[in-house]
């Protein structure tokens, strides 16, 4: 019998694009996802920094919706790879020729950042974009090419991908006053691609293995967020006369992101991912987890500049760009994976948290009170997960709560 592996190979080094197997163990980010993952967070760390500058110069509002559409661009391109590798990642050239190339938009799509929160110049940002989507196109021509079961599927992603964006392309022709619905439209025409072609027969994606990946990108979102605030934290302590509130900060804003971290890798979420109904929502739900994570760096900043006088925002709307990223994110967490493992009244105790978490802006040296908050939430969740160990050490699926950890990156 000949040696699959040696089947699938083409000429010139090529594979077959067959589905990778969805119920293989072990399986975790590959280099090139991990590479892959830091470009975007280029693009987050740039985006992030045009709302904290936005902030301070006293245009919040609309810093938080440029920065909300630019996100989607970047998020949507991220979660498209992501799915298409768990199921079809080949690793031989043209895979990583194409994968390099998706990198390649995302640079250009990085530098269009700017330019897009500055002025509403989103051409770069869709060129990029562009670039992203038509090299998975070519994934997704492969894939159909190499089996015949998942061709049809394959087709449809392809076809919806290239319908949608000569309409980007069109969009900066958009009168200004119809820029927003008609991006919207654009981004739930996008949306609804996988929905198209995932109800042709589901691909194969590993569960494991998309867990390990949005845990991964949470990470490196929160570590970017972490690096820019204590940079940016540094810098004005070199330049202030009073440091107190700056130290306050500081730490305030270290708790925060430990807690932020603590809530989100409090329980497995594996059992979500296996079928479509479910695996869907759970990832387009990161949108407000994704963008929320790499806000936290922007309310840093812009509490610094309230610290040292240059902010043009009053106390409580310069504390609101802090918490309210944090709120959000916890209940993006709580509505995605929380609240599927809570029970009682400890189910309603997070959201509620939440909202109390965005509310401590009302108060003096709001980031102080905020990281008390997160605190509290932290026991609340490890206190349920902590009983459901002690209840037995038999746990069901559902109710799994396996603590605090590192995702494997």
């Amino acid at each position: 019998m000949a040696d699959p592996a040696v089947s699938d190979l083409l000429r010139f080094g090529m594979r077959r694009m067959r589905p990778r197997d969805p119920r293989e163990e072990g399986r975790s980010a590959s280099a090139l996802e991990l590479f892959y993952d830091l470009i975007f967070v280029v693009a987050v760390s740039l985006a992030s920094a045009q709302l904290g500058q936005m902030g301070l110069s006293g245009k919040p509002g609309q810093g938080v919706v440029e920065y909300l559409l630019v996100f989607f661009a970047i998020w949507w391109a991220w979660m498209n790879f992501t799915w298409f590798a768990s199921a079809f990642d080949t690793d031989d050239w043209p895979y990583r020729v194409l994968a390099l190339t998706q990198m390649a938009g995302v640079v250009v799509l990085a530098v269009g950042t700017t330019p897009a929160m500055r002025s509403g110049d989103f051409s770069l940002i869709i060129a990029g974009y562009v670039i992203m989507r038509l090299a998975l196109c070519g994934q997704w021509l492969r894939a159909s090419r190499s089996h015949p079961a998942f061709r049809k599927t394959a087709l449809r992603y392809v076809t919806g991908i290239l319908i949608v964006q000569p309409l980007w392309v069109l969009y900066p022709l958009t009168p200004q006053g119809f820029k927003i619905p008609v991006f919207v439209l654009l981004a739930l025409c996008e949306l609804a691609v996988p929905v198209f072609a995932e109800s042709a027969r589901q691909t194969p994606w590993n569960p494991n293995h998309i867990a390990d990946r949005y845990g991964s990108f949470t990470l490196i979102v929160l570590g970017e967020s972490v690096l820019a605030s204590t940079t940016a934290i540094a810098n004005a302590l070199g330049e202030a006369e009073h440091v107190g509130g700056l130290v306050l900060l500081g730490a305030g804003g270290f708790v925060i992101a430990a807690g932020m971290w603590w809530v989100y890798f409090a329980t497995d979420v594996i059992d979500q991912l296996g079928v479509v109904k479910t695996a869907l929502p759970f990832g387009y739900g990161h949108y407000l987890v994704f963008a929320s994570a790499g806000a936290f760096s922007a309310g840093i900043a812009v509490l610094i500049g309230l610290e040292d006088g240059t902010g043009k925002l009053g106390a409580v709307a310069s504390a609101a760009t802090l918490t309210v990223p944090v709120a959000l994110f916890v209940l993006g967490v709580w509505a995605l994976i929380l609240r599927h493992r809570l029970h009682g009244v400890r189910r309603v105790l997070v959201p509620i948290g939440a909202v109390a978490l965005a509310a401590t802006a009302l108060l003096p040296h709001a980031v102080v009170f905020a990281a008390m908050v997160m605190v509290a939430l932290v026991i609340v969740v490890e206190s349920s997960c902590l009983g459901q160990r002690v209840a037995g050490d038999t746990l069901h699926p559902e109710d799994e709560c396996i603590g605090p950890v590192s995702h494997p990156a």
